[in-house]
């Protein structure tokens, strides 16, 4: 015979004698930052979560994540993991955590994270686009040390036609604090009189780097957006938000930042 379905007042039983902290695993994915709700569900299904060594495929397992080990793909992540988020930042928010002018801070739009997060290098007061934070020190130095050439991807619009002798200008490099420096990909996307809109990546974040590039050229950077950092993708998130990034998205980020 089938075992009937449990009654509310039994299910509310057995989740008060269960022990405090506890979440269904699905939750508990989610909290440790290893994946979203809806990635956590599928992951699970995919046979790919093992709860203290065994699989379950069970996305609505009780666990407290404090006391059992999650791995996902034999990678194991505890309570106490490194928190890492993605931030749209704005136009007009400084990368600083407390600013005397008074100006709005990138650490406010991510205070909600709940964390001690560290942001993975800059962007200026007049730049957007993908910004890293992290609560783990050594991803973080990892991927903003120049030897490791962890790529970053921006969308820059120049004022004025940028020609061909500009442009080769800014592929070859300018010489920044006595170091040369150049980007290692410069893709013209539209021109006009008016402005040219290009694709920039660079391997390192020197102080303004892609604007001094350009004004060596003779061109004032107009808008400047940040779109990708190792391999991870700003995509539609709205100026303001930001997300926990998945476990494949993590997992190529150490993958640039270790075997670059």
């Amino acid at each position: 015979m089938a075992a009937r379905p449990r009654s509310g007042a039994a299910r509310r039983a057995l989740t008060a004698r269960r022990p405090p902290g506890t979440v269904s695993l699905e939750r508990a994915l989610s909290k440790l930052g290893m994946a979203s709700r809806s990635e956590a569900r599928a992951l699970i299904g995919e046979g790919r979560v093992t709860v203290d060594g065994r699989v379950t495929r069970d996305a609505g397992q009780a666990v407290v994540p404090e006391r059992v080990r999650i791995a996902i793909d034999g990678e194991a992540r505890d309570a106490a993991a490194a928190l890492t988020v993605l931030l749209h930042k704005p136009r007009g928010v400084v990368t600083t955590r407390r600013d005397p002018e008074g100006r709005p801070t990138a650490y406010d739009l991510v205070r909600d994270a709940g964390r001690q997060l560290q942001a993975v290098g800059r962007l200026d007061l007049a730049s957007s686009g993908l910004l890293l934070f992290t609560t783990d020190t050594r991803l973080s130095a990892a991927l903003t040390d120049p030897a490791r050439a962890v790529p970053r991807v921006y969308v820059v619009t120049v004022r004025g036609a940028v020609d061909d002798a500009a442009l080769a200008l800014v592929r070859a490099g300018i010489t920044i604090d006595g170091v040369p420096v150049a980007p290692r990909l410069v893709t013209l996307r539209k021109r006009s009189g008016r402005e040219t809109h290009l694709i920039v990546e660079l391997v390192e974040g020197r102080n303004r780097e892609i604007r001094r590039l350009f004004d060596a050229a003779g061109h004032e950077v107009l808008r400047l957006r940040r779109v990708a950092f190792g391999g991870v993708e700003l995509g539609t998130l709205a100026p303001g938000r930001w997300r926990v990034l998945s476990y494949d998205e993590l997992r190529t980020l150490r993958s640039e930042a270790e075997t670059r």
